[in-house]
């Protein structure tokens, strides 16, 4: 199968405008990926929360929101499969979550289960984490999901003999990912032979992206930093 890794640009708070920029995404992959991967929180926007609830609930999305369906609508309108973070409403409770949409349909719905997505000093019981890590079939592989901090607090919980998808958001200049990068691909081999880590571009505050494939706890692959681009990894 082959997975591509969409290190585009998101913008705080514009779910419109990220949604083209997925569209954008699914028209340059043209067919060449079974699978493609955009960051942690791409649909709205890493920054995008106010840790004010009355507010931030209406930013977060259900799964069954019609900008899911838009989401279903595009992954089966280019006939490839998509998976994407996003801010999750789940009743009164909020979730980073990371949605996996196969033959145009919202297949796979992962909650992160680390605490750093949100600014836990001062947020209450409504900013919530997930509690499974099952991972899911995908073409007959096992899939195995984490959403950035979650391999850092919980690496034990995400171990598989399978692939693992790592869609994270951190904002490093180039000259920081120069030290970070090994230890990225070091932290993945704890729970995988084989990891694919895409990240975002943004610009307030300033992201420069990357996609990687680290196999052995070494980068096989990777993108450019600071362009929009997709890394095509076949696996």
């Amino acid at each position: 199968m082959k997975i591509g890794l969409a290190a585009y640009s998101f913008v705080n708070g514009d779910i419109q405008h990220n949604l083209s920029q997925v569209e954008k995404g699914l028209r340059a992959a043209g067919g060449r990926v079974d699978l493609l991967c955009f960051g942690e929180s791409f649909l709205q926007g890493f920054d995008a929360l106010s840790w004010r609830y009355e507010a931030d609930r209406t930013v977060a999305v259900s799964a069954d929101s019609p900008v899911m369906g838009e989401l279903a609508r595009l992954a089966g309108e280019y006939k490839t499969d998509l998976l994407l973070g996003y801010f999750e409403r789940s009743g009164d409770s909020l979730y980073s979550s990371c949605a996996v949409f196969i033959d145009g349909r919202l297949a796979y719905n992962y909650r992160r289960i680390s605490k750093g997505w949100k600014e836990y000093s001062i947020t209450d019981e409504h900013y919530r984490e997930g509690a499974e890590t099952k991972g899911f079939l995908y073409q007959g592989r096992r899939i195995q999901l984490a959403l950035c901090g979650d391999l850092w607090d919980f690496p034990e919980r995400f171990f598989t003999d399978g692939l693992l998808i790592w869609p994270v958001y951190v904002n490093f200049t180039q000259e920081e990912w120069a030290g970070y990068e090994a230890e990225y691909a070091k932290q993945a081999a704890l729970a995988a032979h084989t990891a694919l880590m895409v990240n975002s571009i943004s610009h307030s505050p300033e992201s420069c992206g990357g996609a990687f494939c680290f196999t052995g706890g070494k980068t096989e692959s990777r993108l450019d930093f600071g362009k929009e681009d997709i890394l095509i990894v076949e696996v």
